[in-house]
Order: structure tokens, then sequence, then C-alpha cells
């Protein structure tokens, strides 16, 4: 509180008089009195610049949006001409020449009963020298990406083992899946069961494959009927042939089984690389083969682990099937392709020598 004397005066007579002013009052009452300062913005024409803030502030009218810009820009460059867009995906491919994955119902014989030994029909190579197998096909049909991946693999297996030692581990790697194929042929031909089975109740088998039994023993659980096992087909048509794992039920459902090992975990069928066409391609050649007198339209791969964790298995559907089988026919059109322009290569070698 501040206190203001001032003179009033009355018919001549100076009287003088106080008046008590607050804070804010005497701050305006300063303003008042202080000589008025000059503000730069004196000059600027304020109705200009009151509708430039309007037309910029409004919601009805932007200065600048994607809407406008593209307006200005047809405008000023003419519209934008559209390309189609980029595709990830490749082209999809088809084959030349199309083949039927089965036979029709009209040219089987009769289908044999279910019951009763499993076929097993070995590989006899008398003859079939030239013919080659599912295995070979595909390896010699690898994509450059599958091809860079495989080699790079190799190379860092090479770095931290040598080469001794990569010869050493691969050479595990295939006798271990070899003794595995055995053990569960035994097991399945047997009809052994496995339900309600305890991880120690595995030690009967060999040490190398305890794991892997352990690791399929759900799926074993589900699967009945079995009526081939390692047994040779043969397309004559198409003059490939190979050695399937299995033919049972699984599940009810009759499928060409594949036992496949992994040292990690391939929980999608992506994951399994090509091995749904060698699966469709060991179902299209027993389906084509005299020796097998019943059809076989479902697929299941089964993916053991060692460390006995359960293994995955990927089936199959007729569609599915199908389409690997379309794949396959492209596989081995490739790989027909390069064998016979390696062999043209040869031919016209030995003419200008």
């Amino acid at each position: 509180m501040f206190i203001v004397k001032r003179v009033v005066r009355f018919g001549g007579a100076a009287v003088p008089r106080c008046t008590a002013l607050s804070v804010s009052n005497l701050s305006a009452l300063h303003c008042l009195l202080s000589p008025k300062r000059h503000s730069p913005y004196s000059s600027v024409d304020s109705d200009r610049y009151s509708s430039l803030v309007k037309s910029v502030m409004s919601s009805r009218v932007s200065s600048q949006n994607p809407e406008n810009l593209h307006e200005e820009d047809e405008h000023l460059y003419g519209p934008v001409l559209k390309g189609p867009a980029p595709s990830s995906r490749p082209a999809m491919q088809v084959p030349k020449a199309m083949h039927p994955f089965s036979r029709s119902p009209e040219t089987l014989e009769a289908e044999e009963p279910e019951t009763g030994p499993a076929t097993r029909i070995l590989l006899n190579r008398e003859g079939r020298s030239s013919v080659p197998s599912v295995t070979r096909i595909l390896q010699q049909t690898l994509s450059t990406e599958q091809i860079f991946y495989l080699e790079r693999w190799k190379r860092r297996m090479i770095a931290e083992l040598g080469e001794d030692g990569f010869k050493e581990y691969s050479q595990n790697l295939f006798n271990q899946g070899k003794l595995f194929h055995s053990v569960v042929e035994d097991v399945v031909v047997s009809g052994a069961t496995f339900q309600k089975r305890n991880p120690s109740e595995t030690s009967e088998f060999p040490p190398e494959v305890q794991g892997y039994m352990q690791s399929i023993s759900h799926v074993l659980e589900d699967v009945t009927a079995v009526r081939a096992t390692e047994s040779t087909v043969h397309h004559d048509a198409l003059n490939y042939l190979g050695i399937l794992d299995c033919v049972a039920r699984y599940r009810g459902v009759l499928c060409l089984i594949d036992w496949k090992t992994s040292e990690k975990p391939k929980p999608f069928l992506s994951n399994t690389y090509d091995n749904p066409i060698q699966v469709a391609a060991y179902a299209g050649a027993l389906n084509n083969d005299s020796n097998y007198k019943y059809q076989v339209e479902n697929g299941l791969i089964v993916v053991a682990y060692k460390d006995g964790s359960p293994a995955h298995a990927h089936q199959l559907s007729s569609e599915l099937m199908l389409h690997y089988w379309n794949t396959w026919l492209i596989r081995l059109e490739k790989f027909t392709e390069k064998r016979s322009s390696h062999a043209r290569a040869i031919e016209q070698k030995g003419l200008d020598a």
C-alpha cells in the first residue's frame, strides 16, 4: 500500500489530500505517467497482417496440405503418371508339361489290404544307372540364394572346425541320420506303442538317437497301419527314383511320412526348405509305380530334435501336395535342361578335338 499526496483547490484555496493506492494501481499509474515508447510493430499494416493470420489459422482453409500441394503440382507439372506397384513376389512359374500326380481310378487294380507286412523294395540300380534320384535333382537345381546361404554356412563351419573337423562333423550327421531312420523303421514295423512312455524308457535305443526317439514319441502315438518303409519308388514316365521313409496313417489319414533331424527348431513348414518338394516327388512316383496298389495324396514331415524336445509335425494336405508337385515338375525340367546342355557341350568338345 502506498500513500499519494495531491493538492485539490477549492475556490482559490489549496487543500492537500491523501489517497491510498494498491501496488496494481501504482503500476497502472506508472504506465499512465511514463512517456510512451516507440513500438517496432507500429509501422506494420495491421489490416493486412490480420487477414494473413486468419487465412493461416482458419480451419476451413489451410495454407499447405497434401491436397493443395497435389493440385499445385498438377497445375505446374501436369498430372502424375502412376506406374505398376513393385511386387516382392516373383512371377508364378508353371511346368512346361503337366503330369498327373496320381493315377485315375480306372487304371488302378484292386487295392491291397492295409494289413500284412509293410512293403520294402530295395534299390536296384541294375539297368537304372542313369536314372537320377530325387535328392540329386533337388541338389543340382538349387536357387542362387539357396546356394549362397549353403556356401556361407559351410565356410563358417570350416572356419570353426577346420577342413577335417567339418568332414568329421558331416559324417557324424550322416551316420546319426541313418541310424535314426533304421531305429524308427524297426519301431513302426514292430508296431511298438509309444503311448504314455517315459523318457527313461528310450534307453533301449542307441545313445546317439535316444533324444531323437523321445522327440518323436508323441508323433508315433498317432502312426498306424504302416504300409511301406525305406522302400524304393520309380516314376517310369518322368524317369526318376527315390527311397521313401514311410507310408502309414497319421491320425487316420494315409500319408507319405518323411523323418528329419535338426539341430535348430523348425516350427514352420517354410523352415523345412525343399523337404515338401521331396515328399511330393516321392508320393508322385509311388502313385505312378505299379509296385504299389494304392495312392497317397497327403504328406507329413516330422522334424526330430536331439535334445528330446517335442518334434514338429508338418502335415501336407492334398492341395499342398499338388502345389509342391508342380514345383517338383519345374525343378525336374530344370535338371533335364541342364543335363542336356552338359551333354551337348561334351559332344561339341569331342567334335572340336
